[in-house]
């Protein structure tokens, strides 16, 4: 299983002009073919929330988009519970202060499984395993 981070979510499904790296659409596309893609709730409310003030542009009504994601068999949404709320509070340092990511890492982390981000932040981030 791995974990995508949300401008990930958004490439892969081409709702946005997409940057995967081959290595990253292979890994989604053997997670595809032998289990689920994870997602993070937070990321639906990050792309709300970009979409409401005009700093994001999907190429679908957003509520079509989520219930098209919700209706994938290979999409699963995590969503924030109390340890995932916890955890993200509780990050070893150095890592910013983005709430998103920070729920996101957290996730990964609880779950014990990569986080596929191109964010170099993450990539950075020594506590948390990444792929790109």
């Amino acid at each position: 299983m791995i974990l995508l981070d949300t401008h990930t979510l958004l490439w892969w499904s081409g709702q946005i002009g997409s940057r995967l790296s081959e290595r990253a659409f292979s890994l989604i596309e053997e997670e595809k073919a032998k289990t689920s893609l994870l997602v993070s709730t937070i990321s639906m409310w990050e792309i709300t929330m970009l979409c409401e003030r005009g700093r994001l542009g999907l190429k679908q009504n957003l509520d079509d988009w989520l219930r098209e994601l919700e209706g994938n068999p290979f999409v699963k949404f995590i969503p924030i519970d109390n340890r995932i709320a916890v955890e993200a509070n509780r990050l070893p340092d150095p890592f910013h202060r983005d709430p998103a990511d920070r729920l996101i890492v957290a996730t990964a982390r609880l779950l014990d499984i990569p986080l596929l981000t191109a964010d170099t932040k993450i990539l950075d981030y020594p506590f948390v395993r990444n792929v790109w």
